[in-house]
């Protein structure tokens, strides 16, 4: 029991420590190649920690078990809108843009629209995961071109005021601490997973509760950590830019290479509960934004608040079913 206390004590403290170097990586190589923020987000947070889950479904479904990617790659989605942007704001409230409100947010229920068409009919065939790997090469193309095009002037006013002192970031450096953070999250964020398993089953809780709740927040830490270290150190647009790059990349990309692999059979539950939550989810996160955006506001903390909230019930709802289903 011990040595689970001391890796999750280690671990959350080397996550707090590789989230910084993480942000700051990045950061750097936005500032020296005139990147807008937003598309770092997307890109290279967005992508990059979603990597746990990449390697989950990934190894899940070639051990024949496809439908555990589904279930990753949902779960995350919820837990990332929900506790991961939710605790940011409540942290540290997010300016709202006028591009995500036009682009990205509806790209995103776009994207969740189109993943609940193709699960109708209860299966995912290796046809649908390849329309989702398409999608997701033109997604990031198109949020490229636009990001470049459009987005960096919304922050001439930042660049303006900027010190003109400032030490000309490094590539190399800004591209060591951003790979040497991305590695250290996913690492520590295992060692926290691992911890808080070994210890749910010294308490005698249920395997697939452990893999509901702690494993599915455990894979999301590195979202969790580098949103807040991001809006901590004022890169608003980074930090949602990372959720909606996440949930993009999950969708399109996890599920998609998951179904390639082998094709999905999905319990008619994901439909009615996760699929419903996650599409719910979306539309409150795309209410609340449009919200702050023309009343002028911040995306703070009331709207944290609702989103915590909405993971709690959400949380409350999966475990009564499953324990419906497997009583303790």
């Amino acid at each position: 029991m011990w040595l689970a206390v001391i890796a999750i004590l280690i671990g959350l403290a080397i996550l707090v420590w590789s989230a910084d170097v993480f942000i700051d990586g990045a950061t750097a190589l936005a500032k020296k190649f005139s990147v807008p923020s937003f598309l770092i987000g997307v890109l290279i947070l967005g992508i990059g920690t979603s990597a746990p889950e990449m390697v989950v479904s990934v190894l899940a479904a070639l051990e024949g078990s496809p439908e555990l990617a589904l279930g990753n790659a949902y779960g995350s989605n919820i837990i990332n809108i929900a506790l991961v942007l939710g605790a940011t704001v409540l942290i540290s409230p997010i300016i709202i843009r006028k591009g995500i409100v036009k682009r990205d947010l509806p790209l995103l229920l776009l994207i969740t629209v189109i993943a609940a068409w193709q699960l109708r009919d209860g299966i995912l065939s290796q046809v649908d995961g390849l329309i989702l790997l398409v999608l997701l090469i033109a997604v990031l193309g198109l949020q490229i071109v636009l990001s470049i095009r459009e987005g960096y002037h919304e922050h001439e006013e930042d660049i303006d005021n900027a010190d003109s002192d400032a030490t000309e970031p490094s590539v190399a450096r800004g591209l060591g601490s951003l790979l040497l953070g991305m590695l250290m999250l996913v690492i520590s964020s295992r060692a926290i997973v691992w911890g808080a398993v070994e210890l749910a089953t010294l308490w005698g809780l249920s395997e697939l509760i452990i893999g509901l709740t702690i494993v599915a927040v455990g894979t999301s830490l590195p979202e969790l950590v580098s949103s807040m270290s991001a809006a901590r150190k004022g890169e608003h647009d980074m930090a949602l830019g990372n959720i909606i790059g996440s949930n993009v990349f999950n969708t399109l990309a996890v599920v998609g290479l998951a179904t390639v692999i082998a094709p999905i059979a999905a319990d008619p539950v994901i439909l009615s509960r996760d699929v419903m939550a996650m599409g719910l989810l979306t539309v409150l996160l795309v209410a609340l934004c449009v919200f702050a955006f023309t009343t002028k506001r911040q995306f703070g903390r009331t709207s944290g608040a609702t989103l915590v909230l909405f993971f709690v019930g959400y949380t409350a709802w999966l475990i009564q079913s499953v324990s419906i289903v497997n009583p303790l």
